[in-house]
């Protein structure tokens, strides 16, 4: 199979059928996806009270449809302050996936994974010292761009204790022993640079005396030619890759992990796991 970079640019629903095209020549899984982000208020009984996305005007209508019909269904484990259920704010992300159907130029738009604040500052664990990892020399040979989605645990003094590739999604399809190398490569050097790597400890809050802490952290791999534009899409634009099998990680509950997706994070960010708002109805289908 001949290496394919995916690059798709998709506007209404989803222009043109690039996706499709590659998703029908060949078993491996690719899709469209983008991240939407905003704010959500809970009310003290956990129904959505309301909800607000960050520039809808930016955003295919097929992604406001979906938001709109799913989100005021949600319910959520009531915030409590003293022991009693009060009002909770807190922010929102939302991973939009775009699936091709048989019928050609028909995809299927669903909210894949979400994630709901991190409690307010100083309540959970904060970037400090985070250098970023080297990129594979193979990687860059082979032109290969992906994300790495690592989960840290946190020690008392911030240091970190361990750390795992949950997911690795590539954005360059190849043949299966070729991604599993790229994916090997990203992850290697996503984990050896964490180890280094720092946080503040939560000095507030419910979890500010726990043992540990544990979140996830993105690591975006992107090649830019020189005077090209820029890898990363704008908000509102479909970005297609070929999604990583989810490890499994012996040292973490995998409670934690199930609570939701991993490529949930924005670019740059970090998931505190265990803290922030509590889905407890799933998000319901597409």
């Amino acid at each position: 199979m001949k290496r394919l970079l995916l690059r798709l640019l998709l506007g209404g629903l989803l222009a043109g059928t690039t996706l499709a095209a590659v998703a029908r020549s060949t078993p491996t899984p690719v899709e469209a996806s983008m991240l939407v982000t905003g704010t959500i208020v809970v009310a003290p009984d956990g129904s959505v009270s309301s909800y607000a996305v960050d520039h809808p005007e930016k955003l295919p209508p097929a992604v406001l449809t979906v938001i709109g019909k799913n989100a005021p269904r949600w319910t959520f484990r009531p915030v409590l302050l003293d022991g009693k259920p009060v009002l909770a704010k807190a922010s929102m992300s939302l991973r939009i996936v775009a699936t091709p159907m048989q019928q050609k130029g028909i995809y299927a738009v669903a909210i894949r994974g979400a994630s709901f604040g991190g409690g307010a500052s100083g309540e959970s664990i904060s970037k400090d010292i985070r250098t970023p990892p080297r990129y594979p020399v193979g990687a860059i040979l082979d032109r290969v761009a992906g994300t790495v989605y690592l989960v840290v645990k946190v020690g008392r003094q911030g240091e970190v204790e361990d750390v795992a590739a949950e997911q690795v999604n590539l954005r360059v399809l190849g043949r299966p022993f070729e991604m599993k190398r790229w994916r090997k490569e990203f992850a290697d050097a996503s984990v050896a640079a964490a180890r280094k790597w720092t946080f503040h400890p939560p000095v507030t809050g419910a979890h500010a005396n726990d043992p540990y802490w544990v979140a996830r952290v993105p690591i975006a791999f992107n090649i830019r030619a020189v005077g090209g534009p820029s890898p990363r899409p704008a908000y509102g634009q479909w970005q297609s890759y070929v999604p990583g099998p989810r490890a499994l990680i012996p040292w973490l509950d995998e409670k934690q992990l199930a609570a939701s997706a991993a490529d949930t994070v924005p670019p740059g960010g970090i998931e505190p796991l265990g803290s922030g708002l509590q889905l407890t109805s799933g998000l319901k289908g597409s």
